[in-house]
């Protein structure tokens, strides 16, 4: 029904805009079909959409340990499709992976329509039915949302409803099942939550510099209990509570969550409470940001399915408290949240002296300096198997992280500008990789980045990398050249090399050309080369890149 209702709906759509499409060409026989400027349909509403399409073929590698792929070439691809009327909307979103790219989810296997929605919008209240994204205050209970970088597709399918009642007061809840690949997972997630803007609802207080915010939500999952061994409970709850103050530059928000037992694969099936609180601090003004934030996480895997793994069927979204690094060697060791429990710091300033100054110079210098560290929880085994330990609250346990960084980035000349980054990391590889056997890898890490403007549309940049680190792999250097012929065309060549690796057969250069064409929204970028084994984060969230060599195709698009 799902599937006839939403073909039925577009089929409507395309009907009556061909009714239009022939009416306009019969009263003008001699315009050709395809006009410019497009065909306009009055009081048809808009149609809006993006296409992706990403493939690689993949070579035989075995000094790489690059796995073999029977089928040679695999590809994922989507399109979206949005239609907008009034206060009405609806979309679909069709997906091919055939089969997906090395490193992602196998349940994604084959091609279909899993994403479909329709709802309405009517003054302070929306609807919307199919599949949708949500979040409630910082995802600590519930986050539904998609990232395609790690093949993470979360999203509702079922019923949703916004409600402001008030100015200030803001109401919403859903009862649904999440997305399991190209089906749906066992459990029933219902959900409601309330946000209040304090200076909204007091009109005295709207332009005050003292604006307060607080809310909290709730969540619950539903799953028959058909274990032969444990006794489960069958309906999970959580909720949590939330607040913000802002007084002009200053700024300080903090969340608590509590779960209640919710035995699961991820905690060996304990019947302990989940706890997390997070608190955060931070002040701007010209030229200077200061931030702080710290967390602690207790047993707080949620999910949907409590038999599921890795990132299936997520219900609960718990970010780093560390810094996310984009240059190619820093990115080695990225920082993956272990829900079981940990305890962090994060701590960033940032400062720029003015232009004129000593160290400003001509153009002014930006210096920014993080620190981050994470702890497992300091857990004492109790006698009781169910309950499984007990933690001390701001005791910390073993150390699974540590990022001492420092950037540098100025404005040299018109054309010529450079950044420096050092950084030195402690990463618990057998912890954050869930791979024993490694230990500790302690790397100290250089990166020099230069770009230059030959011409007003040609720039030239640079990337020069060292990382230093005696465990793991060993030793690496990077480097990078791009040339870019503004706004159309970018080459780029990349040579990581493993020169310290302690077995001289895998001192191996990872080189990888890459070049590119862009017009407008469309983007086709073509590459060839090898690419290392590890791991890719975004936010705390990780999945595995095996090795590959190959050849990569991407395009992309929007209207």
């Amino acid at each position: 029904m799902k599937k006839i209702f939403v073909c039925v709906a577009f089929l409507s759509i395309a009907v009556v805009a061909k009714a239009q499409q022939d009416s306009a060409t019969k009263s003008a026989p001699n315009k050709p079909f395809i006009q410019n400027p497009p065909l306009q349909l009055p009081n048809f509403g808009e149609i809006h959409g993006n296409f992706q399409f990403d493939a690689q073929y993949y070579r035989v590698d075995s000094l790489i340990n690059a796995p073999k792929v029977p089928e040679k070439i695999l590809s994922n691809g989507f399109l979206n499709l949005t239609y907008t009327k009034d206060k009405f909307y609806a979309g679909l979103r069709y997906e091919s992976f055939l089969n997906p790219l090395q490193g992602y989810p196998s349940g994604f296997k084959g091609s279909g329509v899993p994403h479909r929605y329709a709802g309405y919008i009517a003054d302070d209240f929306e609807v919307t039915v199919g599949n949708f994204y949500e979040q409630f205050g910082s995802g600590t209970i519930f986050r539904a949302y998609e990232e395609k970088n790690l093949g993470i597709d979360n999203s509702l399918d079922g019923l949703r409803v916004r409600f402001r009642p008030v100015k200030g007061i803001y109401l919403k809840g859903f009862v649904a099942r999440q997305r399991s690949f190209f089906a749906l997972g066992p459990g029933i997630v219902r959900g409601a939550d309330i946000d209040f803007s304090v200076n909204e609802i007091f009109t005295k207080l709207e332009n005050s510099n003292l604006r307060y915010t607080f809310g909290g939500g709730f969540i619950s999952k539903y799953q028959p209990d058909n274990d032969p061994i444990y006794i489960l409970p069958e309906n999970v709850g959580a909720f949590a509570g939330r607040a913000g103050i802002q007084y002009k530059k200053v700024t300080l928000s903090g969340e608590y969550a509590y779960k209640i037992n919710d035995p699961s694969a991820d905690n060996k099936f304990i019947y302990k409470e989940g706890t997390a609180i997070s608190i955060n601090a931070g002040y701007a003004t010209k030229g200077l940001g200061i931030s702080v934030a710290a967390k602690r996480i207790d047993n707080m895997s949620f999910r949907s399915d409590r038999a599921a793994s890795r990132t299936d069927l997520t219900l609960s979204f718990l970010p780093a408290a560390t810094k996310q690094h984009t240059y190619m060697l820093p990115s080695f060791y990225p920082y993956a949240t272990q829900p079981n429990g940990e305890l962090g710091i994060q701590g960033e300033i940032t400062y720029t002296f003015k232009k004129g100054s000593l160290v400003g110079g001509r153009y002014g210098t930006t210096i920014t300096a993080n620190y981050a560290s994470v702890w497992g929880l300091d857990t004492t085994q109790v006698a009781d198997q169910k309950v499984g330990y007990t933690a001390k609250f701001l005791s910390p346990g073993k150390l699974y992280f540590e990022d001492k960084n420092i950037e540098i980035t100025k404005k040299i000349t018109s054309k010529l500008k450079a950044g420096y980054t050092f950084m030195h990391l402690v990463y618990n590889k057998d912890v954050v990789q869930g791979v024993p056997g490694f230990g500790i890898v302690y790397a100290y890490i250089n990166v020099l980045d230069v770009s230059y403007k030959l011409a007003k549309n040609n720039t030239v940049r640079t990337e020069l990398q060292h990382m230093r680190t005696k465990q793991d792999m060993g030793s690496w250097a990077a480097g990078l050249i791009e040339y870019t012929i503004a706004p159309k065309y970018f080459i780029a060549v990349l040579d990581q090399f493993n020169y310290g690796n302690s077995e001289s057969k895998k001192q191996i250069h990872y080189v990888v050309a890459q070049a590119g064409y862009l017009k407008n929204t469309l983007r086709i970028a073509g590459g060839y080369g090898k690419q290392r084994e590890g791991i890719i984060c975004v936010g705390g969230v990780c999945r595995n890149v095996p090795a590959s060599n190959g050849f990569t195709l991407s395009i992309t698009s929007s209207f």
